[in-house]
C-alpha cells in the first residue's frame, strides 16, 4: 500500500561490530583488539538478515588475525613497536566479495548447466535438490526414477513427501534439504546439538618449532606452505586469502571432481590431483603434509578418519600443523557426517522459510549470496591466522572446526523484519576494480579491489587463476 509506513530497520552500524566482538571472542581474541577494526561504506546487500554486515565483520576478523600475527612475528624477531595495526574494512566492498570478484576482458566465464539444483514442492512442502556435481544429481535421478528436466524432476518430487524424499537421496549419495522453520531446527536434535557447539572449536595440537620464520610486513605469510584439501566456496575463500598474505597454496583434487568456480576460487593457488584411496598416491600426500604448515580441508567428518588420517594422526605426521576444517552441519549431532552446501543449510536451518515468510513469497527465499559459504570461509582463514600465532608464541599446532551451520545460526541473531527497507549499496563501477590486470588461464580480467586494508600488508596474489589439477602435486 503507497501510504504503509514501513518500521525502522533493526540493523545499525553496531551490528556489524557486535558480529566482530562474537566472532573475534570465538577466535581468543580480546574484545578490546576489535577497536582497531573500521568499517566504511554505505548501503547493504538485500536481505532480512545482516548479510553485508557478517561480510564485514567475517572479513574484518580475518584481517585483524592478520595484523596481530605480524605483531606477534616483529615481537618474535625483537622488533619494538609502539602502535597497535589498524585494520580497516570497506563494507561494499565486502558484499560484493562475497558474491563475484572477477570481471573478464573480452572473454565470458566458462559456462556452467546446474541441471536439476532447486526447489522443488512435495507433497507436504519444500525440498531442495543439490545436484551441481554428477555424482549428485546421479544419485537423485536413481531415486526420483524420472529425466533430468525440471519438469520430469517436478513432477517426480511432487509424487513424494519430504523427508522421505531428502533419506531416500542422502542413503543414495546425493544432497537434499528439507526446508524447516527456525522453530521446527532449534526442536530437531541437530538444531539442538549445533547451538551447543562453538562457532570455532579449540584443541591443542602436538608440539613443534617455537619461533618465526623470516617474514616480510607486507607478505607475512611468505615462505609458508599451505595444503588445500577444499571444494567450492567456504575453503577456498580462506586459502585464497592466506595466498593473499604470501603463502603458498597446493589445492589437491580428487580424479572425479570438477567445479565451475576455478576462475574465482584458484586465484594465488597451484591445483593439482591426488586419489588418497590408492596407497601410493596417499603417501605422497602425507609427504606433503609432514612439510606443511597449515592444513584446511573440508571433507566430511569422517573421510579422512576413514584413510587412518584423523586430526591427531595428523599432527604426529606434522608436529606444529595448524589444522582448520569445515563441515556443514557441525562436528556433533546426528548429522556431522552429512554430506551439505550453503544452500541446503539455509533450508534446513530456518533462512529460506524466514525470508519466505517475510516476503510473503510463495516459494523459498534465501539470501542474496551464499554469505555462510564466505564467512565460515572467513572464519577459517582467522582460525589459521590465530592458529600461526600460537605457534609463533609456544611453538604448538592447534586444531580448528567450523561449519556452515553454526555461522547460519550467528547469522540468524541479525534477523531484521525491516531488512529490505534498508538503502541498497551503491552499483559497482570502474573505481571499485584493481588497476593491475590478471592473466587468468582464460584471459585478462580485473578483480573488485580486496576489501581489507591492514596497515603494512599489500595484499598481492603471484599465481593468476587456473583450471584444477594443472600442476604437479609437489612443494615448489
Amino acid at each position: 500500500m503507497p501510504n504503509q509506513k514501513i518500521p525502522p530497520s533493526t540493523l545499525t552500524t553496531d551490528t556489524g561490530r557486535l558480529l566482530l566482538e562474537t566472532i573475534w571472542g570465538a577466535a581468543k581474541g580480546d574484545r578490546l583488539d576489535t577497536t582497531h577494526v573500521s568499517f566504511s561504506g554505505q548501503g547493504s546487500l538485500p536481505s532480512f538478515f545482516g548479510v553485508t554486515e557478517l561480510a564485514a565483520a567475517s572479513m574484518g576478523a580475518a584481517g585483524l588475525a592478520a595484523a596481530s600475527l605480524v605483531e606477534a612475528l616483529k615481537a618474535a624477531e625483537g622488533q619494538r613497536h609502539t602502535t597497535k595495526p589498524s585494520v580497516e574494512v570497506d563494507r561494499r566492498l565486502a558484499s560484493f566479495w562475497f558474491a563475484s570478484t572477477l570481471r573478464p576482458e573480452g572473454w565470458s566465464l566458462p559456462a556452467h548447466a546446474e541441471v536439476g539444483a532447486a526447489d522443488y514442492l512435495a507433497q507436504d512442502g519444500w525440498i531442495r535438490l543439490h545436484t551441481n556435481a554428477s555424482h549428485h544429481l546421479e544419485a537423485a535421478l536413481s531415486v526420483l526414477q524420472c529425466d533430468a528436466t525440471p519438469e520430469a524432476m517436478a513432477q517426480a518430487v511432487s509424487s513424494w513427501t519430504r523427508e522421505a524424499l531428502e533419506a531416500r537421496i542422502l542413503a543414495a549419495g546425493g544432497c537434499a534439504a528439507t526446508m524447516r522453520s527456525a522453530e521446527q531446527w532449534h526442536q530437531h536434535p541437530q538444531g539442538q546439538a549445533i547451538l551447543q557447539e562453538p562457532l570455532i572449536a579449540w584443541a591443542d595440537g602436538e608440539q613443534g618449532t617455537k619461533g618465526s620464520w623470516r617474514f616480510e610486513e607486507a607478505q607475512p605469510l611468505k615462505g609458508l606452505k599451505v595444503l588445500d584439501m577444499t571444494r567450492v566456496l567456504a575453503g577456498p575463500a580462506a586459502t585464497r586469502m592466506l595466498a593473499g598474505l604470501g603463502a603458498q597454496v597446493l589445492r589437491i583434487d580428487a580424479p572425479m571432481w570438477d567445479e565451475s568456480n576455478a576462475p574465482e576460487m584458484t586465484l594465488g593457488k597451484h591445483c593439482a590431483e591426488l586419489d588418497l584411496r590408492q596407497a601410493e598416491q596417499r603417501e605422497q600426500w602425507v609427504t606433503l603434509l609432514s612439510q606443511a604448515d597449515v592444513l584446511v580441508h573440508g571433507y566430511r567428518s569422517d573421510a579422512l578418519a576413514s584413510l587412518g588420517l584423523d586430526a591427531r594422526a595428523r599432527q604426529r605426521i606434522r608436529p606444529g600443523l595448524v589444522d582448520v576444517s569445515l563441515d556443514a552441519y557441525g562436528f556433533t549431532g546426528p548429522w556431522a557426517n552429512r554430506r551439505g552446501f550453503d544452500s541446503l543449510v539455509q533450508m534446513s536451518i530456518g533462512i529460506a522459510h524466514a525470508g519466505q515468510q517475510l516476503s510473503q513469497s510463495e516459494r523459498p527465499l534465501p539470501l542474496p549470496v551464499q554469505a555462510l559459504d564466505h564467512a565460515t570461509g572467513y572464519l577459517l582463514a582467522t582460525a589459521a591466522l590465530r592458529g600461526l600465532k600460537h605457534r609463533v608464541k609456544t611453538g604448538m599446532g592447534s586444531i580448528a572446526r567450523a561449519s556452515l551451520a553454526r555461522t547460519g545460526a550467528l547469522l540468524m541473531t541479525s534477523l531484521d523484519p525491516a531488512g529490505l527497507g534498508r538503502p541498497k549499496l551503491a552499483p559497482e563501477t570502474s573505481e571499485d576494480l584493481s588497476a593491475v590486470t590478471e592473466h587468468t588461464h582464460w584471459g585478462p580480467a580485473k578483480r573488485v579491489k580486496w576489501p581489507i586494508n591492514i596497515a603494512g600488508v599489500d595484499m598481492h596474489w603471484s599465481v593468476s587463476a587456473g583450471p584444477l589439477k594443472r600442476d604437479e602435486a609437489r612443494w615448489s
